[in-house]
């Protein structure tokens, strides 16, 4: 079995619906299968009221949710409704996600599909951690998000979701696609084998600049590769050739021995 671990932020775009008779997430008495990280209800629950709080007193919503109009309207029905909404997997309901679509799982080989449910966590603003497979109501609440009585929400998660992350990836080497606001999150005891994040950069007349737009189907065209071939280290991704010409500079790239860290740079040269 391979030895790696993905992290991956949430779709903000989700697909609506679900089965209503799905397994409850929140039902203590009901098995774990489909809620991997059940230890987090408790704290799920007090966030999830927290928001169904503020929404009832009429708190600064469009600040909360970060929408307004019509998705403000969506957001404060999921999330007023998600205790009784119906549940369908989180890959599913972030299906609708740009980084979703390009990672292609219904595409995936049966062993790549497998290596990526059993080997990916999903950071979530409203249930902490999550894998592929868990089954979860429609909602909205992002990880940067400020609720009352809370704060903000990714300094919320981080002293409960730490320990069980830092147990679950010892040994292991990581993938880290998470965004700045995710990391915020975790407070990381460096008990991998070795953590790798990616940065892309488009470059033009020996000028290089950060790739921003875009840079969702990259990482989800990433993850495909990464579970196609079960990759534990660096080393593999020099075989990747993506669709668009990003290639890996390794002269660019940073390796920290002390935490075990390395930032790899992959280079689309116009």
């Amino acid at each position: 079995m391979p030895e790696f671990a993905i992290l991956l932020p949430p779709a903000e775009g989700k697909k609506p619906g679900g089965n209503p008779l799905a397994p409850d997430m929140f039902d203590y008495r009901a098995s774990n299968t489909f809620n991997y990280f059940s230890e987090l209800n408790p704290e799920r629950r007090r966030l999830i009221d927290a928001v169904q709080q503020a929404i009832q007193a009429g708190d600064d919503l469009e600040k909360i949710f970060g929408v307004k109009g019509p998705a403000l309207e969506e957001a404060i029905q999921v999330n007023l409704e998600i205790y009784k909404a119906p549940r369908m997997a989180a890959l599913d309901r972030y299906s609708p996600g740009v980084m979703y679509q390009a990672l292609d799982f219904p595409g995936l080989p049966t062993g790549a599909q497998r290596r990526f449910l059993e080997n990916t966590i999903i950071f979530s603003g409203m249930f902490g951690l999550l894998r592929p497979d868990d089954l979860i109501p429609n909602y909205r609440l992002r990880m940067d998000a400020v609720v009352p009585g809370i704060g903000k929400v990714s300094r919320y998660w981080r002293p409960y979701i730490s320990p069980i992350l830092n147990e679950l990836l010892k040994d292991r080497f990581v993938w880290n696609l998470l965004p700045a606001a995710h990391q915020e999150a975790w407070e990381d005891a460096h008990t991998y084998r070795q953590m790798v994040e990616i940065k892309f950069f488009q470059e033009e007349g020996g000028q290089r600049r950060p790739v921003s737009h875009g840079v969702k189907p990259l990482r989800g065209r990433l993850v495909n590769f990464i579970v196609r071939e079960g990759l534990e280290d660096i080393e593999g991704l020099k075989a990747w050739r993506d669709s668009e010409g990003f290639v890996l500079d390794e002269e660019a790239s940073e390796f920290d021995e002390a935490t075990r860290r390395a930032v790899l740079v992959m280079v689309k040269r116009g």
